[in-house]
């Protein structure tokens, strides 16, 4: 029997705009083995972003279960969820959400030490050293470049070993070059470190560097889009 890091039953997504349902998402099975790195690619509005969310306890299905390295999520409640989040997920935002006021180094432990947890300096240290911004350790956000700045969040978001990593259109920010760049630093990392990740994105491209591809479609997964890349 496969071993699955996420897996997805049923799951759907509804709500009311006036006098409408829309169907964000509408009974989606999926599941993701562990140091898979999967590529959900959709429009605007296909439902990956809303995926994404009830994968990562961000949001609360209408029907369906979501499990996560075997926990159910639907069986938390909101504490255990963020306390979930914190420990089992690492999450890459398209705008970095990095603090402004703290430098690179206190970036990428913050979510540790925000759970109390003992930092692993030495494995934050590799982690800086492969993703080249060790010299940028006690600069400030606001310094940086955008592609700098995502490499960070990268970093932050892998130093607390996470049972998951989620990328939410990683690169939206990024010119192409910088692009591929930040992504093959992002595959480079989570094949070191054993990391499984899932990925949005609409660009072909950059869902091309993952290992397996899945389209999404008006809230539901296309018919034989799963595949490898």
């Amino acid at each position: 029997m496969e071993s699955y890091i996420v897996k997805t039953n049923g799951l759907k997504k509804y709500y009311k705009l006036g006098e409408n349902i829309v169907k964000a998402l509408d009974g989606v099975d999926f599941a993701v083995k562990e140091q898979e790195f999967a590529a959900i690619i959709g429009k605007s509005g296909s439902g990956k972003s809303t995926l994404l969310h009830m994968i990562g306890g961000l949001d609360i299905p209408t029907e369906g279960e979501v499990y996560v390295d075997g926990k159910n999520l639907s069986e938390m409640d909101k504490v255990q969820l963020a306390v979930f989040r914190r420990r089992k997920v690492g999450f890459i935002f398209q705008n970095y959400n990095l603090v402004p006021d703290l430098n690179v180094y206190e970036n990428v432990v913050l979510p540790i030490e925000l759970d109390g947890a003992c930092i692993d300096k030495e494995f934050v240290e590799q982690i800086i050293e492969l993703l080249k911004i060790h010299d940028k350790k006690e600069a400030l956000p606001n310094t940086l470049s955008g592609g700098q700045q995502q490499r960070v969040a990268i970093a932050r978001a892998i130093a607390s070993k996470p049972a998951i990593i989620l990328a939410d259109e990683p690169t939206g920010n990024l010119d192409t070059s910088t692009s591929h760049d930040v992504m093959g630093l992002l595959k480079m990392v989570a094949k070191q470190f054993n990391q499984t990740i899932i990925l949005i994105t609409h660009d072909n491209d950059i869902a091309q560097m993952a290992d397996r591809i899945i389209c999404i479609e008006d809230g539901k997964i296309v018919k034989g889009s799963d595949y490898h890349a």
